[in-house]
């Protein structure tokens, strides 16, 4: 595929660590700890265009605000990449989070990632002083804030669709994953995905981590409804999604048409040229 573009995947290497009480591992075993791996991966994959934000996952959130430098630099060194800056809606890294919003003007910068996997909540009036410096900047240098779903806990739509209300007027907000799991599919594609187009939400998403059925459902969706063509990207997540793998679902989802345009290419431009 000509023009592809991934508007979504890791960089930089974590720490091994002993996920849920068993050995310390590093099972992201694709990650890359250098920009000339990573633009080794690219050319691999024919990737024309990607966003780029650290690597995370590791309860040290400092290893992952480390990144931001290196995403930056990536960003600086090849035309085909932009960054995603990674931040925290955790009051405990407002000092973390001061730095990495000041990176927020370099060149390339297009978007802010955060999380709730973490800890925090969009619900948690805690965090309501950094989740509004994390809008404000994205507001004030016209930026795509990336947050992270899955189904249950902080990460749920239930939870994350609570910023698509309180922000999504003025700042561009793209939900990964598309709910990451049975529920947020069901969330999305049933209705309030479209809902919030049709309110005026800036609102995107990707299908990465998408159980097989979503794609399809909400290209055919899209099609129905005569909307959302073009607040779809596609993304692979690596290195902790399957390129080879999003890539062959989405586009047996879309074919070969103006939608498969719009996910793999135009949409991206839309937002990060």
């Amino acid at each position: 595929m000509t023009n592809l573009a991934d508007a979504h995947r890791h960089l930089g290497t974590l720490p091994a660590y002993p996920f849920y009480g068993g050995p310390a591992i590093n099972p992201d075993i694709s990650a890359r700890a250098t920009v000339v791996e990573l633009l080794a991966d690219l050319d691999a994959e024919g990737t024309e265009r990607a966003l780029i934000v650290p690597n995370y996952g590791v309860p040290d959130v400092s290893v992952s605000f480390a990144l931001n430098d290196l995403v930056v630099e990536a960003a600086g060194r090849d035309e085909r990449i932009r960054a995603g800056l990674f931040v925290s809606p955790r009051p405990q890294d407002v000092t973390l989070n001061e730095k990495a919003l000041a990176l927020a003007g370099e060149p390339g910068v297009r978007a802010l990632k955060t999380t709730f996997l973490l800890g925090g909540g969009a619900d948690d009036d805690a965090c309501l002083p950094q989740l509004d410096a994390i809008f404000a900047t994205a507001r004030t240098h016209d930026l795509v804030v990336h947050v992270h779903t899955s189904p249950g806990a902080a990460s749920d739509l239930d939870k994350v669709g609570l910023l698509v209300e309180r922000y999504g007027d003025d700042v561009k907000i793209h939900l990964v994953h598309f709910g990451g799991g049975m529920s947020g599919h069901i969330k999305l594609a049933g209705g309030r995905f479209f809902d919030w187009i049709s309110e005026g939400k800036r609102v995107y998403t990707d299908t990465s981590w998408a159980i097989g059925f979503a794609p399809r459902w909400l290209a055919a969706e899209i099609e129905r409804r005569g909307i959302g063509y073009d607040r779809v990207l596609f993304a692979s997540d690596e290195p902790w999604g399957d390129h080879a793998g999003e890539l062959a679902r989405l586009r047996a989802a879309t074919a070969d048409g103006e939608l498969s345009r719009h996910v793999f290419t135009d949409n991206f431009a839309a937002l990060y040229d």
